[in-house]
């Protein structure tokens, strides 16, 4: 039986000093300091197997926060951890107080392919592994071939097409070894609802002028935002089920930038069987009465339920009776964007079953709803919590 933790965090735009990311944002070194410091207060304190970075601008700046957590690490070890030589060194408080560095875990990164020169940068993401990785990870972003999203009109008629060609960030998918398991990771940072607007001439785009406020030209952006991003949980969901038909037990961790609801992330986790198909009519009904069977019903049932992928957040609210769980908070909205989704190879009461989660952590104190009026909070902390999943795989 092997424990192990896996956990998501998104850093907000992780990169060196005086290295000018967006239009005129850039940390001055001190800042950096201040940041690099804290990203590795909250890697510490997580000490997880298994870390799903976002918004990492650079491999570089988060190997920097990696060795400071490696340092801060070993100094908890030394001050918390008694000797052999003492008669109360075995006790179990001990195990869980050690902090295990990162000296020999692996670390993969998959920059933008949108990335830019100063000023212009886009963030990738990275996966930091203390079991290292079974193959070489992969990076999913631009696509072979064109995605074209037919449309039809009410009445059948064509009704156009929306096409993307690749992913706003890439998705990165690692198979990573786990005691006698490989489990397939993916980690995400699907699009943002900031809006796209078309920009003239490469210019300014006018919906960006606030003073002449255009609102219905940037509701037209959300619509653009969210068609790519529910775009880009497609081309997920696509490479979990080639992972699930081939009998792989997978996780999905990441920014989702919705929630657990929202139609992009139910596109990832796909649909939710109705309780018994054995009262809806048939597709290909003759009759008013012609249903489907109960054994055709037991079916559909594995049919759908062997490719849908589950909440980890949800499957702890329901054991542990915690009404909420929150993730990212701003205007007023708390609301968890960031997931862990697995397959029912980790459902408890699945019969195939090759382990389970045994506990659910956020590390969400330091979220300020965006009106905190203390820096450097608002700006150098990460504004997303951190989520991480506490699993076992294995028998007993």
């Amino acid at each position: 039986m092997t424990r192990f933790t896996i956990a998501s965090f998104n850093v907000k735009n992780l990169i060196e000093a005086e290295e000018e990311y967006y239009r005129f944002e850039e940390y001055t070194p001190e800042e950096y300091a201040w940041k690099r410091a804290w990203l590795a207060d909250q890697l510490l304190t997580m000490n997880a197997d298994i870390v799903c970075f976002q918004e990492i601008f650079s491999e570089a700046s988060l190997r920097d926060v990696v060795i400071e957590t490696d340092e801060l690490g070993q100094a908890a070890n030394d001050a918390v951890i008694p000797n052999r030589n003492k008669n109360y060194a075995r006790k179990a408080i001990f195990r869980k107080l050690a902090f295990e560095p990162y000296t020999e875990a692996a670390l993969a990164f998959a920059p933008n392919s949108f990335d830019g020169g100063p000023g212009q940068r886009r963030p990738g993401v990275a996966i930091l592994s203390r079991f290292g990785f079974d193959s070489p990870p992969e990076i999913i972003q631009d696509l072979p071939e064109p995605l074209d999203i037919p449309f039809s009109d009410l009445d059948g008629s064509d009704g156009g097409s929306y096409q993307i060609r690749r992913l706003s960030r890439p998705i990165l998918k690692a198979r990573i070894p786990v005691g006698d398991q490989v489990v397939t990771v993916f980690n995400c940072h699907l699009k943002s609802k900031l809006g796209e607007f078309p920009r003239p001439d490469g210019g300014t785009a006018p919906e960006a002028d606030l003073v002449n406020y255009d609102a219905a030209g940037r509701a037209m952006g959300s619509l653009r935002a969210a068609l790519r991003r529910m775009a880009e949980a497609w081309v997920l969901r696509r490479a979990v089920l080639t992972e699930l038909e081939a009998g792989n037990p997978v996780m999905v961790l990441g920014d989702f930038n919705d929630s657990e609801h929202a139609v992009s992330s139910e596109i990832i986790t796909g649909e939710a069987p109705f309780k018994n198909y054995a009262w809806m009519r048939r597709h290909n009904a003759q009759t008013s009465r012609d249903r489907y069977s109960d054994d055709e019903n037991e079916v559909i049932q594995e049919a759908i339920g062997k490719v849908r992928l589950y909440s980890a957040e949800k499957l702890f609210v329901k054991k542990s009776l915690r009404d909420m769980v929150y993730t990212s908070a701003f205007g007023g909205v708390f609301e968890s964007i960031d997931q862990i989704l697995m397959s029912r190879h980790f459902l408890p009461e699945f019969d195939g079953k090759i382990g389970e989660m045994e506990y659910f952590s956020v590390l969400n104190d330091h979220l300020t709803d965006g009106s905190h009026p203390e820096a450097p909070y608002n700006k150098l902390a990460s504004d997303h919590g951190q989520i991480m999943a506490h699993m076992v795989i294995g028998d007993a």
